[in-house]
């Protein structure tokens, strides 16, 4: 038994698309057996944001250092996080 795929209806109000979206299944009229994977090369892991105090003289020597391995300072932070954690 094949589903058809069928368009939500159009809808007068937020109100009622809202209610008719609560109620039905937005996956209900997807074909699973005719999914296939991809592979997103170029996606990037979100960040976030945050504020870090540092002596000012600490933060001159990650900047030389990240200077000498010509990469960004706030990268190489990232580098040396990421390996005492990982």
């Amino acid at each position: 038994m094949k589903r058809v795929r069928k368009s939500p209806p159009t809808f007068a109000t937020e109100a009622e698309e809202r209610a008719y979206w609560e109620r039905e299944a937005s996956t209900a009229g997807l074909d699973w057996n005719a999914a296939a994977r991809v592979r997103l090369p170029n996606l990037q892991p979100s960040t976030t944001a945050i504020s870090l105090r540092l002596p000012a003289s600490l933060l001159d020597e990650i900047k030389i250092a990240a200077h000498k391995r010509d990469v960004p300072y706030q990268s190489l932070i990232k580098m040396w996080l990421a390996e005492k954690v990982g």
